[in-house]
Protein backbone atom coordinates (compact mmCIF):
# COMPACT_ATOMS: atom_id res chain seq x y z
CA UNK A 1 0.00 0.00 0.00
CA UNK A 2 1.72 3.21 -0.96
CA UNK A 3 1.77 6.31 1.31
CA UNK A 4 -0.82 8.72 -0.98
CA UNK A 5 -3.39 5.54 -0.25
CA UNK A 6 -2.45 5.11 3.67
CA UNK A 7 -2.79 9.41 3.74
CA UNK A 8 -6.14 8.81 2.74
CA UNK A 9 -6.86 6.33 5.93
CA UNK A 10 -5.41 9.02 7.87
CA UNK A 11 -7.16 11.32 6.69
CA UNK A 12 -10.31 9.48 7.29
CA UNK A 13 -9.42 8.74 10.80
CA UNK A 14 -8.41 12.52 11.44
CA UNK A 15 -11.60 13.87 10.55
CA UNK A 16 -14.58 10.82 11.22
CA UNK A 17 -12.18 9.72 14.46
CA UNK A 18 -9.32 11.20 16.32
CA UNK A 19 -6.70 9.55 14.68
CA UNK A 20 -4.77 6.16 13.82
CA UNK A 21 -1.10 4.72 14.38
CA UNK A 22 0.72 3.31 11.76
CA UNK A 23 -0.39 -0.47 12.55
CA UNK A 24 -3.65 0.64 12.61
CA UNK A 25 -4.06 2.30 9.42
CA UNK A 26 -2.28 -0.65 8.28
CA UNK A 27 -4.94 -2.42 9.03
CA UNK A 28 -7.73 -0.16 7.67
CA UNK A 29 -6.00 0.29 4.38
CA UNK A 30 -6.35 -3.83 4.01
CA UNK A 31 -9.71 -3.82 4.08
CA UNK A 32 -10.53 -0.79 1.28
CA UNK A 33 -11.97 2.76 1.72
CA UNK A 34 -15.04 2.27 1.07
CA UNK A 35 -15.83 -0.27 3.73
CA UNK A 36 -14.10 1.69 6.31
CA UNK A 37 -16.86 4.03 5.77
CA UNK A 38 -19.23 1.68 6.30
CA UNK A 39 -18.06 0.42 9.60
CA UNK A 40 -17.48 3.68 11.10
CA UNK A 41 -20.79 5.48 9.74
CA UNK A 42 -22.77 1.38 11.21
CA UNK A 43 -20.86 1.20 14.74
CA UNK A 44 -23.49 -1.16 16.34
CA UNK A 45 -21.21 -3.79 13.64
CA UNK A 46 -18.12 -3.19 16.01
CA UNK A 47 -18.06 -3.95 19.89
CA UNK A 48 -19.63 -2.28 22.44
CA UNK A 49 -17.01 0.14 24.72
CA UNK A 50 -16.61 -1.19 27.93
CA UNK A 51 -18.76 0.78 30.17
CA UNK A 52 -18.14 -1.07 33.83
CA UNK A 53 -14.37 -0.46 33.14
CA UNK A 54 -14.74 3.36 32.26
CA UNK A 55 -17.31 3.86 35.50
CA UNK A 56 -15.05 1.67 37.84
CA UNK A 57 -12.22 4.58 37.14
CA UNK A 58 -14.46 7.87 36.66
CA UNK A 59 -16.94 6.55 38.96
CA UNK A 60 -20.64 5.42 37.92
CA UNK A 61 -22.38 6.88 34.58
CA UNK A 62 -23.99 10.21 36.15
CA UNK A 63 -20.26 11.14 36.78
CA UNK A 64 -17.64 10.33 34.25
CA UNK A 65 -17.54 14.03 33.10
CA UNK A 66 -14.58 15.05 30.67
CA UNK A 67 -12.33 13.15 31.58
CA UNK A 68 -14.10 9.77 31.01
CA UNK A 69 -15.33 11.00 27.43
CA UNK A 70 -12.00 11.68 26.66
CA UNK A 71 -10.48 7.97 27.63
CA UNK A 72 -13.58 6.66 25.32
CA UNK A 73 -12.39 8.96 22.36
CA UNK A 74 -8.94 6.98 22.58
CA UNK A 75 -10.44 3.77 23.09
CA UNK A 76 -13.44 3.44 21.58
CA UNK A 77 -13.68 0.80 18.64
CA UNK A 78 -16.74 3.16 17.85
CA UNK A 79 -14.95 6.25 16.73
CA UNK A 80 -17.17 7.91 14.59
CA UNK A 81 -19.55 7.62 17.45
CA UNK A 82 -17.67 9.47 19.71
CA UNK A 83 -16.90 12.27 16.84
CA UNK A 84 -20.78 12.64 16.16
CA UNK A 85 -21.39 13.09 19.96
CA UNK A 86 -18.86 15.67 20.01
CA UNK A 87 -20.21 17.32 16.98
CA UNK A 88 -23.97 17.58 18.52
CA UNK A 89 -22.27 18.39 21.84
CA UNK A 90 -21.33 21.54 19.66
CA UNK A 91 -24.35 22.17 17.88
CA UNK A 92 -26.81 21.22 20.56
CA UNK A 93 -24.95 22.99 22.88
CA UNK A 94 -25.76 22.54 26.68
CA UNK A 95 -23.22 23.23 29.68
CA UNK A 96 -22.97 22.29 33.29
CA UNK A 97 -22.34 25.32 33.82
CA UNK A 98 -26.00 26.30 34.16
CA UNK A 99 -27.51 22.95 35.10
CA UNK A 100 -25.13 21.23 37.32
CA UNK A 101 -26.91 17.88 37.33
CA UNK A 102 -23.68 15.36 36.19
CA UNK A 103 -26.36 13.01 34.96
CA UNK A 104 -27.86 14.68 32.60
CA UNK A 105 -24.90 16.26 31.25
CA UNK A 106 -23.82 12.54 30.45
CA UNK A 107 -27.24 11.33 29.71
CA UNK A 108 -27.01 13.97 26.69
CA UNK A 109 -23.91 12.76 25.67
CA UNK A 110 -25.39 9.27 25.90
CA UNK A 111 -28.39 10.05 23.57
CA UNK A 112 -25.91 11.56 20.78
CA UNK A 113 -24.57 8.42 21.02
CA UNK A 114 -27.36 6.50 20.50
CA UNK A 115 -29.16 8.73 17.93
CA UNK A 116 -26.35 10.99 16.39
CA UNK A 117 -26.53 9.08 13.33
CA UNK A 118 -30.29 8.37 12.99
CA UNK A 119 -32.51 11.07 10.91
CA UNK A 120 -32.87 14.35 12.33
CA UNK A 121 -36.23 13.78 13.02
CA UNK A 122 -35.68 11.29 16.02
CA UNK A 123 -32.73 13.67 16.84
CA UNK A 124 -34.60 16.98 17.16
CA UNK A 125 -37.61 14.90 19.18
CA UNK A 126 -35.10 13.18 21.10
CA UNK A 127 -33.37 16.52 22.30
CA UNK A 128 -37.05 18.02 22.87
CA UNK A 129 -36.86 15.37 25.51
CA UNK A 130 -33.59 15.52 27.20
CA UNK A 131 -33.65 17.08 30.61
CA UNK A 132 -29.89 18.49 29.86
CA UNK A 133 -31.83 20.77 27.26
CA UNK A 134 -34.60 21.43 28.77
CA UNK A 135 -33.46 23.12 31.71
CA UNK A 136 -30.49 24.77 29.91
CA UNK A 137 -32.97 26.51 27.61
CA UNK A 138 -35.95 26.97 29.97
CA UNK A 139 -38.66 25.25 28.86
CA UNK A 140 -39.33 23.69 32.00
CA UNK A 141 -41.14 27.07 32.75
CA UNK A 142 -43.03 27.05 29.15
CA UNK A 143 -46.87 26.74 30.14
CA UNK A 144 -49.74 27.09 28.05
CA UNK A 145 -50.56 30.52 29.91
CA UNK A 146 -47.17 31.61 30.43
CA UNK A 147 -44.75 30.46 27.18
CA UNK A 148 -41.32 30.64 26.91
CA UNK A 149 -40.17 31.30 23.86
CA UNK A 150 -35.98 30.25 24.58
CA UNK A 151 -36.34 26.81 23.30
CA UNK A 152 -38.44 27.30 20.41
CA UNK A 153 -36.34 30.23 19.59
CA UNK A 154 -32.98 28.26 19.32
CA UNK A 155 -34.90 25.19 17.90
CA UNK A 156 -35.22 27.15 14.72
CA UNK A 157 -32.39 29.80 15.20
CA UNK A 158 -29.52 27.44 16.15
CA UNK A 159 -30.91 23.35 16.00
CA UNK A 160 -32.28 23.58 12.54
CA UNK A 161 -33.47 26.24 10.17
CA UNK A 162 -30.66 29.38 10.85
CA UNK A 163 -31.28 33.08 10.58
CA UNK A 164 -33.78 34.70 8.07
CA UNK A 165 -35.78 31.22 7.50
CA UNK A 166 -38.51 32.13 9.61
CA UNK A 167 -40.62 34.83 11.53
CA UNK A 168 -41.33 35.86 14.94
CA UNK A 169 -44.74 34.21 14.73
CA UNK A 170 -43.47 31.36 13.98
CA UNK A 171 -40.89 31.45 17.36
CA UNK A 172 -43.96 32.20 18.87
CA UNK A 173 -45.81 28.78 17.83
CA UNK A 174 -43.31 27.04 18.35
CA UNK A 175 -43.24 27.47 21.54
CA UNK A 176 -46.73 27.13 22.10
CA UNK A 177 -46.23 23.62 20.64
CA UNK A 178 -43.88 22.43 23.46
CA UNK A 179 -45.47 23.58 26.18
CA UNK A 180 -45.76 21.21 28.74
CA UNK A 181 -42.23 19.11 27.89
CA UNK A 182 -40.52 19.46 30.79
CA UNK A 183 -39.18 16.77 33.73
CA UNK A 184 -39.97 15.42 36.72
CA UNK A 185 -38.59 16.88 39.94
CA UNK A 186 -35.12 15.64 40.69
CA UNK A 187 -34.60 13.39 43.65
CA UNK A 188 -32.41 15.62 46.17
CA UNK A 189 -29.38 15.38 46.29
CA UNK A 190 -28.49 14.75 49.60
CA UNK A 191 -27.94 11.84 50.92
CA UNK A 192 -27.39 9.58 48.40
CA UNK A 193 -25.86 11.81 45.71
CA UNK A 194 -27.24 12.17 42.13
CA UNK A 195 -29.85 10.61 40.42
CA UNK A 196 -31.02 10.40 36.65
CA UNK A 197 -33.55 12.80 35.84
CA UNK A 198 -37.07 11.91 33.59
CA UNK A 199 -38.87 13.95 31.03
CA UNK A 200 -42.85 13.87 31.49
CA UNK A 201 -45.00 15.81 29.42
CA UNK A 202 -47.63 18.06 31.79
CA UNK A 203 -51.06 17.62 29.58
CA UNK A 204 -52.51 20.37 31.59
CA UNK A 205 -49.86 22.51 30.71
CA UNK A 206 -49.94 22.12 27.17
CA UNK A 207 -51.29 24.64 24.67
CA UNK A 208 -53.69 22.58 22.27
CA UNK A 209 -55.01 25.81 20.35
CA UNK A 210 -54.40 26.12 16.75
CA UNK A 211 -50.72 27.54 15.47
CA UNK A 212 -49.90 28.58 12.20
CA UNK A 213 -46.00 27.64 11.42
CA UNK A 214 -44.26 28.16 8.48
CA UNK A 215 -47.04 28.25 6.37
CA UNK A 216 -49.17 25.19 7.97
CA UNK A 217 -52.05 25.35 10.22
CA UNK A 218 -52.85 23.31 12.57
CA UNK A 219 -53.30 21.99 16.46
CA UNK A 220 -49.70 21.55 16.23
CA UNK A 221 -47.67 19.61 19.27
CA UNK A 222 -43.91 19.34 19.44
CA UNK A 223 -43.46 16.60 16.70
CA UNK A 224 -45.78 17.92 14.50
CA UNK A 225 -43.44 21.10 14.80
CA UNK A 226 -40.42 18.90 14.42
CA UNK A 227 -42.51 17.50 11.10
CA UNK A 228 -42.89 20.28 9.42
CA UNK A 229 -38.99 21.74 10.21
CA UNK A 230 -37.26 18.86 8.96
CA UNK A 231 -39.30 18.83 5.74
CA UNK A 232 -38.07 22.35 4.58
CA UNK A 233 -35.18 22.98 2.22
CA UNK A 234 -33.66 25.37 4.94
CA UNK A 235 -32.97 23.27 7.44
CA UNK A 236 -31.62 20.68 4.98
CA UNK A 237 -28.94 23.42 3.60
CA UNK A 238 -28.38 24.39 7.89
CA UNK A 239 -27.15 21.12 8.59
CA UNK A 240 -25.40 19.97 5.77
CA UNK A 241 -23.53 23.14 6.01
CA UNK A 242 -22.44 21.78 9.86
CA UNK A 243 -21.34 18.67 8.51
CA UNK A 244 -19.26 20.42 6.38
CA UNK A 245 -17.79 22.69 8.62
CA UNK A 246 -17.47 20.15 11.15
CA UNK A 247 -15.90 17.53 8.74
CA UNK A 248 -14.85 19.17 5.94
CA UNK A 249 -13.29 22.56 5.60
CA UNK A 250 -13.79 25.64 8.72
CA UNK A 251 -16.82 27.87 7.48
CA UNK A 252 -17.55 30.97 9.16
CA UNK A 253 -19.12 30.93 12.57
CA UNK A 254 -22.48 30.07 12.52
CA UNK A 255 -23.99 33.45 12.75
CA UNK A 256 -22.74 34.57 10.02
CA UNK A 257 -24.53 31.91 7.70
CA UNK A 258 -27.25 34.32 6.78
CA UNK A 259 -24.89 36.80 4.99
CA UNK A 260 -21.73 34.53 3.72
CA UNK A 261 -22.12 31.58 1.17
CA UNK A 262 -20.77 28.51 1.96
CA UNK A 263 -17.38 28.20 0.16
CA UNK A 264 -17.76 25.04 -1.66
CA UNK A 265 -21.71 25.21 -2.58
CA UNK A 266 -21.55 21.81 -4.72
CA UNK A 267 -20.61 20.10 -1.38
CA UNK A 268 -23.34 21.36 0.09
CA UNK A 269 -26.17 20.50 -2.58
CA UNK A 270 -24.42 16.87 -2.85
CA UNK A 271 -25.61 16.74 1.11
CA UNK A 272 -29.04 18.02 0.85
CA UNK A 273 -29.76 15.87 -1.51
CA UNK A 274 -28.62 12.82 0.42
CA UNK A 275 -30.57 14.23 3.32
CA UNK A 276 -33.85 14.42 1.31
CA UNK A 277 -32.52 11.48 -0.13
CA UNK A 278 -32.67 9.59 3.16
CA UNK A 279 -35.57 11.04 4.49
CA UNK A 280 -32.19 13.27 7.15
CA UNK A 281 -30.64 10.41 7.53
CA UNK A 282 -26.90 11.69 9.29
CA UNK A 283 -25.46 8.46 8.45
CA UNK A 284 -26.57 8.73 4.92
CA UNK A 285 -25.58 11.97 4.33
CA UNK A 286 -21.83 11.18 5.86
CA UNK A 287 -21.69 8.20 3.44
CA UNK A 288 -21.85 10.49 0.71
CA UNK A 289 -19.47 13.42 2.47
CA UNK A 290 -16.52 10.69 2.83
CA UNK A 291 -16.66 8.86 -0.12
CA UNK A 292 -16.26 12.32 -1.70
CA UNK A 293 -13.43 13.93 -3.94
CA UNK A 294 -14.37 17.20 -1.50
CA UNK A 295 -13.69 15.15 1.41
CA UNK A 296 -11.07 13.57 -0.01
CA UNK A 297 -9.03 16.36 -0.86
CA UNK A 298 -9.95 18.63 2.10
CA UNK A 299 -6.55 17.58 4.06
CA UNK A 300 -5.49 20.38 5.98
CA UNK A 301 -8.50 22.71 5.74
CA UNK A 302 -9.40 22.42 9.24
CA UNK A 303 -8.21 23.61 12.70
CA UNK A 304 -8.19 20.52 15.15
CA UNK A 305 -10.31 21.32 17.96
CA UNK A 306 -8.43 20.99 21.58
CA UNK A 307 -10.47 17.46 21.83
CA UNK A 308 -9.45 16.47 18.78
CA UNK A 309 -5.63 17.25 19.22
CA UNK A 310 -5.50 16.06 22.73
CA UNK A 311 -7.45 12.75 21.69
CA UNK A 312 -5.32 12.24 19.01
CA UNK A 313 -2.05 12.71 20.49
CA UNK A 314 -3.03 10.15 22.97
CA UNK A 315 -3.94 7.65 20.03
CA UNK A 316 -0.63 8.15 18.63
CA UNK A 317 1.63 7.84 21.22
CA UNK A 318 -0.12 5.20 22.61
CA UNK A 319 -0.86 5.54 25.92
CA UNK A 320 -3.97 5.10 28.56
CA UNK A 321 -5.78 1.61 26.61
CA UNK A 322 -7.07 1.25 30.42
CA UNK A 323 -7.14 4.15 33.10
CA UNK A 324 -4.74 5.04 34.69
CA UNK A 325 -3.57 8.03 37.14
CA UNK A 326 -4.01 11.63 35.47
CA UNK A 327 -5.98 11.11 32.65
CA UNK A 328 -9.58 12.48 34.09
CA UNK A 329 -7.84 15.56 35.29
CA UNK A 330 -4.31 16.30 33.03
CA UNK A 331 -6.10 15.34 29.79
CA UNK A 332 -9.14 17.37 30.29
CA UNK A 333 -7.50 20.06 31.78
CA UNK A 334 -5.15 20.42 28.45
CA UNK A 335 -8.09 20.76 26.77
CA UNK A 336 -9.85 23.77 28.72
CA UNK A 337 -6.21 25.49 28.73
CA UNK A 338 -6.58 25.25 24.81
CA UNK A 339 -10.12 26.23 24.82
CA UNK A 340 -12.49 23.78 24.80
CA UNK A 341 -13.61 22.68 28.22
CA UNK A 342 -15.90 19.60 27.65
CA UNK A 343 -19.45 19.81 28.56
CA UNK A 344 -18.87 23.71 29.61
CA UNK A 345 -19.35 25.06 25.77
CA UNK A 346 -19.61 29.02 26.40
CA UNK A 347 -23.01 29.82 25.12
CA UNK A 348 -25.86 28.04 23.12
CA UNK A 349 -23.92 28.46 19.67
CA UNK A 350 -21.47 26.26 21.46
CA UNK A 351 -17.78 27.11 20.54
CA UNK A 352 -16.01 29.31 17.94
CA UNK A 353 -13.90 27.15 15.95
CA UNK A 354 -11.47 27.49 13.10
CA UNK A 355 -8.76 29.80 13.74
CA UNK A 356 -10.43 31.02 16.63
CA UNK A 357 -9.03 28.28 18.21
CA UNK A 358 -5.67 29.67 17.76
CA UNK A 359 -4.06 32.66 19.64
CA UNK A 360 -0.69 33.25 21.46
CA UNK A 361 -1.89 31.86 24.33
CA UNK A 362 -3.75 28.46 23.27
CA UNK A 363 -1.27 28.13 20.39
CA UNK A 364 1.72 27.75 22.95
CA UNK A 365 -0.27 25.27 25.19
CA UNK A 366 -1.37 23.26 22.03
CA UNK A 367 2.35 23.26 20.55
CA UNK A 368 3.73 22.43 24.57
CA UNK A 369 1.35 19.43 25.03
CA UNK A 370 2.33 17.93 22.17
CA UNK A 371 5.74 18.10 22.29
CA UNK A 372 5.67 16.94 26.02
CA UNK A 373 3.44 14.07 24.86
CA UNK A 374 5.09 12.66 21.87
CA UNK A 375 8.69 13.30 23.44
CA UNK A 376 8.66 10.09 25.95
CA UNK A 377 10.63 7.56 24.23
CA UNK A 378 8.78 4.77 26.89
CA UNK A 379 5.11 5.30 25.58
CA UNK A 380 3.85 2.62 22.87
CA UNK A 381 3.56 4.79 19.81
CA UNK A 382 6.67 6.39 19.92
CA UNK A 383 8.37 3.49 20.53
CA UNK A 384 7.21 2.15 17.24
CA UNK A 385 7.72 5.02 14.96
CA UNK A 386 11.01 4.91 16.62
CA UNK A 387 11.48 1.44 14.98
CA UNK A 388 9.90 1.74 11.94
CA UNK A 389 12.26 4.46 10.83
CA UNK A 390 14.94 2.53 11.92
CA UNK A 391 18.80 3.26 9.63
CA UNK A 392 18.51 6.29 7.70
CA UNK A 393 21.36 7.61 5.32
CA UNK A 394 20.40 11.48 5.04
CA UNK A 395 18.37 14.33 6.44
CA UNK A 396 15.47 14.03 4.29
CA UNK A 397 15.57 10.00 4.86
CA UNK A 398 14.64 11.26 8.41
CA UNK A 399 11.79 13.79 7.48
CA UNK A 400 10.39 11.65 5.22
CA UNK A 401 9.96 8.46 7.28
CA UNK A 402 9.01 10.49 10.32
CA UNK A 403 6.40 12.01 8.29
CA UNK A 404 5.38 9.04 6.99
CA UNK A 405 4.85 7.38 10.18
CA UNK A 406 3.05 9.98 12.21
CA UNK A 407 0.96 10.24 9.95
CA UNK A 408 1.04 10.08 7.18
CA UNK A 409 0.76 13.99 6.51
CA UNK A 410 1.93 15.74 4.00
CA UNK A 411 3.54 19.60 5.04
CA UNK A 412 4.31 22.27 2.34
CA UNK A 413 7.96 22.19 0.73
CA UNK A 414 9.13 25.31 3.06
CA UNK A 415 8.26 23.30 6.23
CA UNK A 416 9.75 20.30 5.11
CA UNK A 417 12.48 22.70 4.18
CA UNK A 418 13.18 24.03 7.66
CA UNK A 419 12.43 20.22 9.06
CA UNK A 420 15.86 18.73 7.03
CA UNK A 421 17.65 21.57 8.42
CA UNK A 422 16.64 21.11 11.57
CA UNK A 423 17.40 17.40 11.28
CA UNK A 424 21.23 18.54 9.63
CA UNK A 425 21.57 19.91 13.42
CA UNK A 426 20.56 16.78 14.43
CA UNK A 427 23.02 14.71 12.98
CA UNK A 428 25.40 13.95 15.99
CA UNK A 429 22.41 12.76 18.25
CA UNK A 430 22.29 9.03 18.78
CA UNK A 431 19.65 8.11 16.37
CA UNK A 432 16.60 7.02 19.12
CA UNK A 433 17.07 11.06 19.68
CA UNK A 434 17.29 12.10 16.43
CA UNK A 435 13.93 10.30 15.53
CA UNK A 436 11.89 11.52 18.56
CA UNK A 437 13.53 15.36 18.82
CA UNK A 438 11.96 15.14 14.80
CA UNK A 439 8.94 14.20 15.88
CA UNK A 440 8.92 16.83 18.51
CA UNK A 441 9.95 19.50 15.62
CA UNK A 442 6.84 17.48 13.45
CA UNK A 443 4.33 18.04 15.95
CA UNK A 444 5.31 22.22 16.44
CA UNK A 445 4.58 22.85 12.76
CA UNK A 446 1.61 24.34 12.01
CA UNK A 447 0.24 21.57 9.55
CA UNK A 448 0.16 19.49 12.50
CA UNK A 449 -2.19 21.52 13.95
CA UNK A 450 -4.48 21.05 10.98
CA UNK A 451 -6.77 18.22 10.35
Amino acid sequence: MSESDLSVFAHLMRRAGFGAMRSELDGLAAKGYEDVVEYLINPERLPEFEVDLESRYFGNEGRRGAGGWIYRMVNSERQLEEKMALFWHHVFATSEAKGAHNYASNDQIDLFRRVGLSDLRTILIELSKDPAMIFWLDNNENRRDEPNENYGRELLELFSMGVGNYTEEDVKMCARAFTGWTFAQAIPFYPHGRYPVDFVFRDDDHDYGEKAFLGETGRFNGEDIIDIIVKQPATARFISRHLYSFFVADEPHVAAWNDTPPQDPEAIETLVKAYFDSAGETRSMLRALFNSDFFKDARLKKVKSPTELVAGIIRLVGTFRLPEPGLGGYYAGAATAMGQRLLYPPTVEGWHTGQEWIDGGTLNQRVNFAVKEIGDYAKPGVRAIIEGVGPVKSSSELVDRCLDLIGPISVSAETRDALVRHADRLSQEEQDSRVVLMLQQIVATREFQLA
